[in-house]
């Protein structure tokens, strides 16, 4: 027998397929999957990992899953239309079904830069929209050929209903007539042709032909003689509607041979994206993740948490045991790794999950492990696991390994592309135990010097101690947990496990003083065992594992509370700025409240008439030095914009900057000609800036171009590009005026104001003018005051410069 095909076998892939398979969605991939091919090569196996994760990603991202709806096998069909047969109609419109759901694949599928590999598939498929449409046009629901399908069809037909009806007619008429020797008033059926249920009595009043009678004999089924020509002409119309729809189907599975090969190719890719998806289904449902092959035979293995898929299956289908994950890292200097440890601790299920590892990674299957799983891509995997023992073949259990263990090695002669992998279990047992270690050890020397990697189990404590002989070898055990007298299924590294021979008895109930008896005639032989040794190893082992898990514990709480005290630091923080914001922003709203309170009082006043105003004179002054102190307390706790140094830059139109004065941000509208002097919009105000009165929103300084040689003197409006002549439209009269009116009709012609702004206010006392000036050093966008012009009023007005 094939060594290779032995060892699916033995591993059971053939039960794995099975698996997989349940997650196809057609038939064809249905029987792919059964298959489950290896690849042949490692650029094939790396296609079909890429295949199986661009379909899982796909398949997650699309609502209700990737569907191969509609998708039917088309082989039995395409190879009788080759072969130049005819097909009936059901499976040439499923042919039409398919072809639509390959063109809906592809236009899920294709995206060559998330999934190059399955687009570069379906983009060889040939979808053929005209043998779809002439399908679809020829065939009705069920697989009949349609009326139009064929003029003289469609004109037979109905030629052929209107024979039927008139047969229908002069059946009803001679229901009515023959009425009193009729048993039933039903037309039945007998042979495909229409009969009456006469009574046996009045049979021979109705001519026509008896076609059956009853079991009782009491009714006989006749077909008048007056519709037996209709039915002949029937039978005649059907036979001649037979020929045509024959006809059709033969022109249709011609159109098909014809394009057998593209249709060939079609049900290809489609079979292989089935299957690809199964694989996608299968692995997402075991959880596993896409293991990286390695083109170098002499790669590492290193598999971290494997578990077994058979017994994944198991437990999640069958309501299994939980499985125990095994780690498994082998350097490259590596080839043998002896396994040793009670039985039933897990020795062989690690054995049978590195060897399916291996053979799903080839397949383009994930592999049920934990971050990613890296080996060499493994041309060979051959295992001698079980007991060949064989009456018919007079083979014993120790002859069975042999034989098994000889077509492994005549496997191994033959060179190979690619890493090769063999398992054995309990290799040199059935025989006695000291030929049987020395031909074990022979075997695994000999092994190391032919295979990439052997992973054998043993008992033998000769084998335990090829490790310190050869840097080839190395050790691994399953643990056993001596309190509860039971294995415990993890791999060990590094250290040889013990048999546990007699615990395993006395767990399993062996009479104990056979127990007894077997301890004291192994303890003369125990001093100085190995075992001794490795005792002492498990205790060491155990001891450091134990340290080893309270300082990560340790650690874990440390890094724990360090986050907490870290999260904590950050939310206090957080919230000490939130209050700080928080009681800011109520002091503006605060400052906002009494400006508006002492804006509605002035405007009470204003609207009041003589007598009230002087009643109130003292009330509109007091509100005046309100709003004064208002506003020096709004000054004083806005916030200072964050100042940073930077040199060398320049404002451009379209940039947001802040500005010093409002400490708000505004957007630059125009620049100066000599760049010392910019116009922005602050929310609805229009300003003309000094350059050293802007920044930039992080902080900027600008950098101040090179003085001008020529100075021109004059009036220049300092806010924006509005005019630097008194005019109506810059100029408010507050003459007759109380201070605290004046204040307000002055701020409301400032707000709307781009340039400088005449206030004439007159002479008199000078009590307005000095109100007015006093209360002007307090308003943040006013650069300076003076005396108009000698033309414009002198002292009796003032002009006001904006910032």
């Amino acid at each position: 027998m094939n060594p290779e095909a032995e060892t699916l076998e033995l591993l059971e892939w053939p039960r794995l397929a099975e698996q997989v398979a349940a997650f196809a969605s057609t038939a064809a991939g249905r029987s792919r999957t059964l298959a489950l091919p290896l690849a042949p090569a490692l650029a094939i196996s790396r296609d079909w990992l890429a295949e199986t994760g661009e379909l899982l990603g796909l398949d997650g991202v699309l609502d209700g899953g990737l569907s191969f709806d509609g998708v039917v096998d088309i082989g039995p069909l395409l190879l009788r239309c080759a072969k130049g047969g005819t097909a009936a109609g059901e499976p040439l419109l499923e042919l039409a079904q398919t072809l639509a759901a390959a063109r809906r694949l592809r236009r899920q599928i294709d995206d060559a830069e998330l999934r190059p590999r399955t687009t570069a598939l379906v983009a060889q498929l040939r979808t053929l929209p005209e043998l779809e449409q002439r399908l679809r046009f020829c065939l009705e629901e069920g697989g009949r050929v349609a009326d139009r399908a064929s003029p003289p069809l469609a004109g037979l037909r109905r030629q052929l209903q209107g024979v039927r009806a008139e047969r229908r007619e002069r059946l009803q008429e001679l229901l009515r007539r023959y009425a009193p020797l009729l048993q039933d008033t039903v037309i039945a059926t007998r042979s495909d042709r229409p009969v009456l249920a006469v009574k046996a009595g009045a049979a021979a009043q109705l001519p026509g032909l008896v076609h059956d009678s009853s079991a009782s004999g009491s009714t006989v089924f006749i077909e008048p003689q007056a519709v037996v020509g209709l039915g002949n002409r029937i039978r005649e119309l059907e036979a001649q509607e037979r020929e045509l729809e024959l006809a059709v189907l033969q022109e249709l599975s011609a159109l098909v041979g014809e394009q057998a090969e593209p249709l060939t190719q079609l049900q290809q890719v489609l079979v292989q994206l089935d299957a690809a998806l199964a694989r996608a289904r299968y692995g997402a449902w075991l959880g596993a993740v896409r293991p990286e092959l390695d083109a170098d035979p002499e790669a590492a293995f290193e598999l971290r948490d494997l578990r077994h898929p058979l017994l994944l299956w198991q437990q999640r289908r069958q309501g299994g045991q939980p499985v125990v994950p095994v780690s498994l890292t082998v350097s490259p200097q590596l080839r043998v790794v002896a396994i040793t440890g009670p039985n039933t601790g897990g020795k062989t299920v690690t054995l049978k999950s590195l060897g399916l590892a291996a053979l799903m990674a080839r397949a383009g299957l994930y592999v049920p492990c934990s971050g990613t799983p890296r080996l060499p891509w493994c041309a060979l995997v051959l295992a001698d696991i079980g007991d060949e023992q064989s009456l018919q073949q007079n083979l014993s259990t120790f002859s069975g390994h042999i034989r098994r263990i000889a077509r492994i090695l005549e496997a191994l002669a033959a060179p190979v592309q690619g890493a090769s992998l063999v398992l054995l279990d309990e290799v040199g047992a059935g025989t006695d135990p000291q030929e049987g270690s020395a031909l074990a050890a022979a075997l695994l020397k000999h092994l190391a010097d032919r295979a990439r990697l052997t992973i054998a189990t043993t008992h033998f404590g000769e084998l335990k101690a090829l490790k310190y002989g050869d840097p080839r070898f190395e050790n691994a055990s399953v643990g056993f947990d001596a309190e509860t007298l039971a294995p415990t299924y993890r791999l060990q590294w590094g250290i040889p496990g013990r048999s546990n021979a007699l615990a395993i008895a006395r767990r399993l109930g062996l009479l104990e003083p056979v127990l007894q008896q077997a301890e004291a005639q192994l303890a003369p032989l125990a001093a100085g065992d190995v075992n001794q040794v490795i005792a002492g190893l498990e205790e060491e082992r155990q001891r450091q594992q134990e340290a080893a898990e309270e300082a990560a514990a340790l650690l874990a709480r440390t890094e724990l509370l360090h986050d907490e005290l870290l999260l904590r630091w950050e939310q206090q923080q957080q919230q000490s700025a939130e209050l700080q914001e928080q009681r800011r922003q109520q002091l503006e709203r605060s400052i906002r409240q009494g400006q508006n309170e002492v804006r509605r009082i002035i405007r009470r006043l204003r609207q009041g008439d003589g007598r009230a105003a002087r009643n109130t004179a003292e009330l509109g002054e007091s509100a005046r030095q309100a709003g004064q102190r208002l506003r020096q307390l709004e000054q004083q706790h806005r916030s200072a914009p964050e100042r940073r140094e930077h040199q060398g830059w320049m404002p451009a139109v379209g940039d947001r900057v802040r500005v010093l004065s409002l400490g708000k941000a505004a957007e630059v509208l125009a620049i100066a000609a000599d760049g010392r002097e910019l116009t922005v919009r602050c929310g609805p105000m229009r300003l003309t800036l000094e350059l050293a009165g802007i920044e930039g929103l992080h902080g900027e300084k600008p950098a101040p171009p090179p003085p001008p040689r020529v100075q021109v003197s004059g009036v220049t409006a300092v806010r924006g590009q509005g005019p630097a002549v008194r005019s109506e439209r810059n100029t408010v009269d507050v003459r007759g005026l109380r201070v605290h009116e004046a204040e307000a009709a002055v701020e409301e012609h400032l707000r709307s104001s781009n340039g400088p702004v005449w206030v004439i206010h007159g002479i008199g006392t000078g009590k307005l003018k000095r109100g007015l000036r006093q209360w002007l050093t307090t308003v943040p966008y006013v650069e300076r005051v003076a005396d108009a012009d000698q033309g414009d009023g002198g002292p009796g007005c003032s002009v006001i410069y904006l910032r």
